[in-house]
């Protein structure tokens, strides 16, 4: 059992958690993740670890509700266990001084994407964050990433919050400002990743994208994260979660991402009504 030391709502339905796994906060490295089981008998579901205390034995995760699971994990309390926590898994970010390196979030992908930028930015490269939410209340995470970065935009599709606009349209005006891009790390929803990495490929900037939400049993036996990177078959959760931006089959990815949609409604909505709530 893996007891949980802190809980903390940071935007609506999505929470962080401190939890006491020692050994894994020992070894984790940026971009790795976790496999967790909220109860016995729940199903098993990753998450990225987002930070960690190898000195107090504790790891960071943070997550949505979106689903039966997340709904289950959200109920539990400081003081409470997680049945399950497997890890780390993964391959880990290989970090390295690139220059200007702009890091990219999108929504709860700003989670994953806080430990690859401290890792960078512990590397000496210069950081430039965007940050994008449809909305200011869904924001997370500014004021850490703010930590480890030399400049930050944040975008809102409302306007809400930042500048009104699309991640895609801050880089852009980076560009035509005359910044030099050396890396740009895009982290966030599959479609955001997408057009990130178009546009990136249009100026020849190394990208790379995590594919971690297409992810579902982390170790490569049920094969729901395959994807096609460079014209090879790849599995998200052994092979990444990281890849090239620029070499991913983005319509295959987006196609494959919806395949348990129906399953995961259903899901939810029997668990809502076992618990008497209301999506």
């Amino acid at each position: 059992m893996y007891k949980i030391i802190e809980k903390n709502t940071i935007a609506k339905n999505e929470y962080s958690m401190k939890v006491i796994a020692p050994r894994i906060a020992k070894k984790r490295k940026a971009g790795q993740f976790i496999i967790l089981i909220p109860s016995q008998g729940d199903e098993r579901i990753p998450l990225t670890i987002v930070d960690s205390s190898p000195e107090e034995g504790w790891i960071e995760i943070i997550f949505q509700v979106i689903g039966a699971t997340t709904f289950k994990l959200s109920l539990k309390n400081v003081g409470d266990e997680i049945y399950s926590l497997v890890g780390p898994l993964g391959r880990p970010t290989h970090i390295e001084k690139w220059g200007t390196v702009v890091s990219v979030g999108g929504g709860v992908g700003i989670a994953p994407l806080l430990p690859i930028t401290a890792a960078m930015k512990e590397a000496g490269n210069r950081i430039i964050t965007v940050l994008g939410a449809r909305t200011k209340e869904l924001l997370i995470l500014e004021d850490r990433m703010s930590v480890y970065s030399d400049r930050v935009i944040v975008m809102t599709d409302d306007g809400s919050y930042g500048e009104k606009g699309l991640v895609t349209d801050a880089i852009k005006k980076l560009i035509d400002e005359g910044e030099k891009l050396d890396m740009v790390l895009a982290v966030g929803p599959a479609i955001m990743m997408k057009f990130v990495s178009l546009l990136t490929k249009e100026y020849n900037i190394p990208t790379l994208v995590s594919l971690n939400t297409i992810m579902v049993d982390g170790t490569g036996m049920c094969g729901s994260c395959r994807v096609t990177v460079g014209n090879e078959t790849k599995f998200v959760c052994v092979d990444g979660p990281e890849f090239d931006g620029h070499l991913v089959d983005w319509d295959n990815m987006l196609k494959r991402a919806t395949v348990y949609k129906e399953q995961e409604k259903i899901a939810y909505e029997k668990v809502l009504a076992q618990f008497g709530k209301s999506n």
